[in-house]
């Protein structure tokens, strides 16, 4: 299995990009795209558990769409083989840092987050 194919790499910067866009734009179709459709999906955010793409997407429809602008600081996307990626990335939002990472299998509909979670630091003293 070979680690970061470039054209498999570049799929999944993409994917990640993409989603990144939608997320400060609160694009809730395109996250809820970006999702694997199935219960087994899993993200856990900084301040709820969601178990299955129904939770995920309940979640999304009922987020404030105010706030969620963000600085990407350090992005590290690692893909093996052809069909499976890891992207973690750090953030800074409203003077907090937060970490993100997100599982990518590519499925017959594309690339999607299998399994995501989010948490924030705690603030500098």
């Amino acid at each position: 299995m070979q680690t970061d194919l470039p054209e498999t790499l570049a799929e999944v910067t993409a994917a990640f990009r993409r989603y990144e866009q939608a997320l400060v734009a609160n694009d809730v179709a395109v996250l809820d795209e970006l999702f694997w459709n199935d219960p087994r999906t899993i993200r856990y955010g900084a301040g709820e558990n969601l178990h299955g793409y129904a939770e995920i997407m309940a979640f999304r429809a009922a987020r404030p769409s105010v706030g969620l602008e963000r600085e990407l600081l350090h992005t590290v996307i690692t893909t093996h083989g052809q069909d499976f990626a890891t992207a973690n990335t750090t953030f800074a939002r409203n003077g907090r840092v937060g970490r993100q990472s997100q599982t990518w299998v590519r499925r017959p509909e594309g690339w999607r987050v299998v399994a995501a979670h989010v948490s924030l630091m705690p603030p500098a003293p």
